[in-house]
C-alpha cells in the first residue's frame, strides 16, 4: 500500500516553567497538517540545545546519550508509521503517537486480556467456570514472573515458544512440599482456557493470530468410574452406621436414578416436581452448569427416597428436598461409605451421574439419544463419556441377534 499523505517528525523544546534556562524536550509527529505532540520528559540547558539541528549542542557523554535516545525515538516513531500502513490501518499524527505509546489495541497486553476476559465473561459464565479461570490466570502470572522476570508481556510478542514453555512450567510446577500439582489432563485444562483467552484476544483484533494454532492439546483418556448392578444394589441394601451416612447414600443413590449433579440435587425443591405427559411424577429442572432445561421421570428408587424426606421433620421448613452436606464433605462420607460396602473404586457424587448413564439406562436398553436427553446434553459426543456399553449388555444384543439369525433360517427351511 502506497502512502499518499505526509509525514514528518520533528523535536522542539519549551522554556520550563520550573526550572529557568532549562528547556522541555518534546516530539512532533505531523501527518497531513495534523499534529500530535509527546513529552519525552527529558530536558536540556538552553545554551546546549541546537535549535538548527534540534539535538544536543557538543561531544559530553551526557549530550551524546540524549541524542542517541532522540534517535532511538525518531526510530521507533518511524517504524510506527511502517507498522500501521503495512496493516491497512488509518495513518494518523494520533495512530502514531498511540502506537508509540503502547496505547493502541496492538499493544495491549496479556494482563488487559485477562481482565477483559474476566469482567465480561463472569457475565456469561457460571462461578465454578469462572473459578478455573482465575486458577489459570495465577499459573500465567507465576510463571510470568518466575521463568519470564516480567510482570506483563504484549500480545503481539506471544508466540509458540511463550505456549510451549507455559506448558513446561506447568508441568513442573510444584507446591512448597516439592509435589507436582497437575497432571496431563490438568495442564491441558489450563492451555484450553489461556487458548480460548487468545481467541477472543483475535477476534478483538488484538492479535493478528493466535499462537496455539500450531499446538496440539493431547488429553489422556481414562474409563469413567461409574457401580455396576452388583455394586448399586450393595449400596441400596447395606445398613449404614449412622444417620449422616445413611443420609448422603440416599442423596447419592436418588442421583443414580435421576442423573442429576451434585449441585441439582442441592437446589431440587417441591416446584421441580411436576407432572408428566404419561400422568406420573417428572423431576423439571435447569442444569446449574449449562442453564439447560431438563425432564427426568421419578423412577420408583427415587421416588421412594424423596417421600422419605418429604416425611421428614427436619426437612418441612427447607426449600431443598434432600439433605445434602457440602460437597466437600459428601464426597469425604462417600469414601467412608464405599469402604462400609466394600466397594473398590474412588465413589464421588459424580460417579452417580455416569452409573446412570451406564448401568440405569444404557445397560437397560435405553437409546444413548434419550439418555442425553435425560443428562441434559447439547452433544451425543458428550454423553459417549458418561454412558458406556458394558459388556452383559453386548452379549443380550448378541444374544437378540443370534435369535433373529436362527428365526431367519428357520422361516427359509420352510420355504425350501
Amino acid at each position: 500500500m502506497k502512502s499518499k499523505h505526509t509525514f514528518t517528525v520533528i523535536f522542539f523544546t519549551r522554556k520550563s516553567r520550573s526550572v529557568p534556562n532549562q528547556l522541555s524536550i518534546y516530539v512532533r509527529i505531523t501527518v497531513d497538517g495534523q499534529r500530535a505532540e509527546i513529552s519525552l520528559k527529558r530536558s536540556i540547558p538552553s545554551k546546549e540545545w541546537d535549535n538548527s539541528r534540534n539535538r544536543g549542542r557538543g561531544g559530553s557523554q551526557r549530550i551524546r546519550a540524549l541524542n542517541a535516545y532522540l534517535d532511538s525515538v525518531y526510530g521507533e516513531l518511524l517504524d510506527c508509521h511502517k507498522e500501521l500502513l503495512e496493516e491497512n490501518r488509518v495513518v494518523s499524527s494520533n495512530a502514531i503517537k498511540s502506537r508509540y505509546l503502547g496505547e493502541d489495541d496492538n499493544s495491549k497486553t496479556l494482563r488487559e486480556l485477562i481482565k477483559y476476559h474476566n469482567e465480561n465473561m463472569s457475565i456469561v459464565l457460571k462461578k465454578g467456570t469462572m473459578k478455573n479461570y482465575y486458577t489459570t490466570e495465577k499459573y500465567l502470572y507465576r510463571f510470568l514472573s518466575k521463568k519470564r522476570k516480567v510482570s506483563d508481556v504484549r500480545l503481539k510478542q506471544l508466540n509458540y515458544a511463550f505456549v510451549t514453555d507455559f506448558e513446561h512450567f506447568l508441568r513442573n510446577y510444584r507446591d512448597s512440599k516439592k509435589r507436582l500439582l497437575l497432571g496431563n489432563n490438568g495442564v491441558m485444562k489450563h492451555l484450553e482456557r489461556f487458548k480460548k483467552m487468545l481467541n477472543l484476544a483475535v477476534k478483538l483484533e488484538w492479535m493478528d493470530k493466535n499462537p496455539f494454532n500450531q499446538f496440539q492439546l493431547k488429553y489422556n483418556k481414562y474409563d469413567r468410574q461409574f457401580l455396576d448392578e452388583e455394586e448399586l444394589e450393595q449400596l441400596e441394601s447395606t445398613k449404614m452406621g449412622n444417620e449422616r451416612l445413611e443420609r448422603i447414600r440416599d442423596c447419592f443413590v436418588f442421583s443414580c436414578y435421576t442423573g442429576l449433579s451434585y449441585v441439582d440435587v442441592k437446589e431440587l425443591n417441591r416446584d421441580n416436581i411436576v407432572k408428566g405427559i404419561d400422568g406420573n411424577h417428572w423431576i423439571s429442572t435447569k442444569r446449574e452448569k449449562t442453564d439447560k432445561p431438563v425432564k427426568v421421570p421419578l423412577l420408583p428408587k427415587a421416588q421412594e427416597i424423596l417421600e422419605k424426606y418429604m416425611q421428614c421433620p427436619e426437612m418441612e421448613n427447607k426449600e431443598s428436598l434432600l439433605p445434602i452436606s457440602s460437597n466437600q464433605k459428601t464426597n469425604a462420607y462417600l469414601k467412608e461409605i464405599a469402604d462400609s460396602c466394600d466397594i473398590d473404586k474412588n465413589l464421588t457424587f459424580h460417579v452417580a451421574r455416569h452409573t446412570f448413564a451406564t448401568t440405569v439406562m444404557l445397560s437397560n436398553g435405553v437409546p444413548i439419544e434419550t439418555v442425553s436427553k435425560l443428562l441434559g446434553h447439547s452433544k451425543l459426543s458428550t454423553t459417549q463419556i458418561y454412558a458406556r456399553v458394558v459388556e452383559s449388555k453386548i452379549s443380550e444384543d448378541i444374544g437378540n441377534l443370534l435369535i433373529r439369525f436362527k428365526e431367519k433360517a428357520i422361516k427359509k427351511s420352510v420355504v425350501t
